[in-house]
């Protein structure tokens, strides 16, 4: 099992935390973890950019004038790619860009990310801490005392809305509830604080 240092409001050490081993892999597949980032970042892209054709592109369809004897060159439409108000060569049409990628694969990612950093010593449980109301000073205040390298990774359980907001605005910092975190949060992070609620929501104890 993983060991993981529990730590308080102050950053000093107050004890330990054994992670289960089903949560971790620490064999790091490269290859499975960009096929999982790669569809993730896929997802946002909205695919509706477009542009029309030279055949979409409102014009007359008669030639601009003859073919030899005007000095000038060939034209066969006023709707041509080169030409002002003519369509565009291989437009960009409507797309999906989702990417397809098996349950068990994602889960193994996640596993792998996860394992990553618990073996870099890269994951800190923070005990001890309550945030009635949102407060970007106090969790400043908390990672200079931590020093825990960004970029960092603050994971909360969906109950803990304060923390998260109390920390999204520091650069180098991303906060999430542990059930909308992704593979890409995990891989991108050098370090990682999980609440003790989001640590019994990874380990299957809560939501």
């Amino acid at each position: 099992m993983p060991t993981i240092a529990k730590i308080d409001e102050s950053g000093a050490l107050v004890g330990e935390h054994q992670l289960r081993d089903d949560l971790v892999e620490s064999e790091i597949n490269i290859p499975l973890l960009h096929e999982v980032v790669r569809a993730e970042l896929a997802a946002y892209r909205q695919g509706t950019k477009a542009a029309k054709s030279r055949s979409e592109v409102s014009g007359s369809g008669a030639k601009p004038w003859r073919q030899k004897g005007t000095g000038r060159a060939r034209a066969g439409s006023n709707r041509l790619p080169h030409w002002r108000g003519g369509g565009t060569a291989f437009p960009p049409k409507p797309r999906d860009w989702n990417l397809k990628v098996n349950k068990k694969v994602r889960a193994k990612a996640f596993r792998m990310a996860l394992g990553n950093l618990a073996e870099n010593d890269g994951i800190r449980v923070l005990t001890g801490v309550e945030f009635s109301q949102p407060s970007t000073k106090r969790a400043f205040e908390f990672v200079q005392k931590s020093q825990l390298a960004g970029p960092l990774l603050v994971v909360t359980s969906s109950d803990e809305p304060e923390l998260v907001r109390s920390f999204q605005n520091i650069p180098g910092i991303r906060a999430f509830p542990v059930n909308v975190l992704e593979v890409q949060d995990y891989v991108w992070a050098r370090n990682a604080v999980f609440t003790e609620a989001a640590v019994s929501v990874l380990e299957g104890g809560g939501e």
